[in-house]
Order: structure tokens, then C-alpha cells, then sequence
């Protein structure tokens, strides 16, 4: 156990709120999801492999998916890219990561994703680690996150 003091504020756990991607690079996801649905997911796939830390790139990606599997690896490695950016961000662990901010989507739609892929291939333990993640970052999460 840590014998650093644990800071409490009055206003509750601090927050974080990520950097916002280029807006280029949002216009560019865009324009891909609003493509016929044959071809939304190749050009989707190439925005996030030229845009590896673009977060909502990697959860659209997952909602895209062929299969669970495949939309699994993409929401977690969204989430692992989300964990890296919050930390650079300040995020030390613990701390609201709200949906209020648009620039938190990413993330937060990556774990939802991920907790969702994990409930269907049966990974309960991660399912609910994942349920209890969100629920940390924001308890007033929206049902729909896309």
C-alpha cells in the first residue's frame, strides 16, 4: 500500500479531458461513415493505420468489425491507445474521463465496445472490470454512445 496521501476536493475526483484530434482528421472519419457499408470499413481500417492513436478512429472500427474477434482487437487496442493518452494527459488511475467532452469519445466508446466484444465471446471477468471502468470514468454514461 502507497503511503502517499490521497487528495480529495470538494468538487470529487479530478477529471481529465484528452487533446482534440486535427479537424482534418475528424472530417476524414466522417466522410468514411457516411460511405456505402461495402465500402465503409476498408477506408475506415486505412484512416486509423495512417491515425494509429486516433481513438474514435479504432472504436468505429470495431463496430465495423467482420466478427467479434476482429471487432474485439479493435476496441482494445482503442482502449489500450485511450489508457496511453490519458496518462499523457495527466490521468493518473483515477479520475472522471466524462462524455460531456467530445474529445473523450473515442475512448470511452473504445472500453463500451470492449465490454461489449468481451460479453460475447465470454470473457465475463473483463466484461464486468470493463462495466465497472466506465462507470468510474462517468456515472452518468449515455445507453448510446455512436
Amino acid at each position: 500500500m502507497s503511503d502517499a496521501p490521497v487528495q480529495l476536493t470538494p468538487s470529487g475526483p479530478p477529471q481529465t479531458v484528452l487533446s482534440s484530434e486535427s479537424p482534418e482528421l475528424l472530417s476524414a472519419l466522417q466522410a468514411a461513415l457516411s460511405l456505402p457499408i461495402q465500402e465503409r470499413r476498408a477506408v475506415v481500417a486505412e484512416i486509423v493505420a495512417n491515425n494509429p492513436r486516433f481513438l474514435d478512429g479504432w472504436a468505429q472500427l470495431g463496430r465495423l468489425g467482420r466478427d467479434e474477434v476482429e471487432s474485439y482487437a479493435c476496441y482494445r487496442v482503442g482502449y489500450h491507445r485511450g489508457l496511453d493518452r490519458l496518462r499523457a494527459s495527466g490521468w493518473r488511475g483515477s479520475g472522471y474521463v466524462r462524455w460531456e467532452h467530445e474529445t473523450n469519445r473515442g475512448f470511452l466508446r473504445a472500453l463500451e465496445g470492449l465490454r461489449e466484444m468481451a460479453a460475447a465471446i465470454g470473457e465475463v471477468d473483463e466484461e464486468e472490470r470493463c462495466r465497472h471502468f466506465l462507470y468510474q470514468c462517468d456515472p452518468s454514461l449515455p445507453e448510446n454512445l455512436y
